[in-house]
C-alpha cells in the first residue's frame, strides 16, 4: 500500500483555481519527522559575492540553487517545502514576476503555499533577491517513509 505524503498542498476552491501556488499546505499527523525552518537564501556563490547584480531573474536562479543546498543539508528537497516567501528589492512588478517565474520552474510541480513581496533593500550589496522557505524532512507516515 502506497501511503500520501505528509505534505498535502490545498487548492480552496471558493478561491481562484488561476494562481500558480496552493493556498495552504496541511501536515498530515502523525509524522515523524523534522521541521526546517531556511533562513533567507541569498544570491551568493560560495566565496560570498553577490552573483548577477542588476539581474533580478539571475539572482533568482543562484538563490533556488543555494536554497536547494541548505534543505539537501538539513536532509530535505524542494518537495518538502510546506511554504515560501520571496523577497524582490524592487517597486517594479515585473522585477517580482522575473523573480517568480524563477522560484516557479525550480519548484516544478509542488506548488507550494508562497508569499511574494517587493521590499526596499535586503542585506547583501547589490542583493534583489531572497527566498525563505519552511520544510518537513525525513517525514513518515505509519512507520514507512513517504
Amino acid at each position: 500500500m502506497t501511503l500520501p505524503p505528509p505534505v498535502r498542498l490545498v487548492r480552496a476552491p471558493a478561491l481562484a483555481p488561476t494562481v500558480p501556488y496552493a493556498y495552504a499546505a496541511a501536515l498530515e499527523l502523525p509524522v515523524v519527522g523534522r521541521l526546517v525552518f531556511t533562513a533567507g537564501a541569498c544570491p551568493i556563490d560560495a566565496a560570498g559575492a553577490t552573483v548577477a547584480v542588476g539581474d533580478v531573474a539571475g539572482q533568482a536562479v543562484q538563490v533556488m540553487a543555494n536554497l536547494r543546498a541548505a534543505l539537501a543539508a538539513a536532509g530535505a528537497g524542494l518537495t518538502d517545502v510546506l511554504a515560501t516567501t520571496v523577497y524582490v528589492a524592487s517597486s517594479d512588478r515585473q522585477d517580482l514576476v522575473a523573480a517568480w517565474d524563477e522560484v516557479r520552474a525550480a519548484m516544478g510541480d509542488h506548488d507550494a503555499p508562497s508569499t511574494l513581496m517587493g521590499v526596499t533593500v535586503l542585506g547583501y550589496p547589490g542583493q534583489l533577491v531572497e527566498v525563505q522557505a519552511v520544510a518537513v524532512a525525513g517525514a513518515q507516515m505509519g512507520g514507512r517513509s513517504s
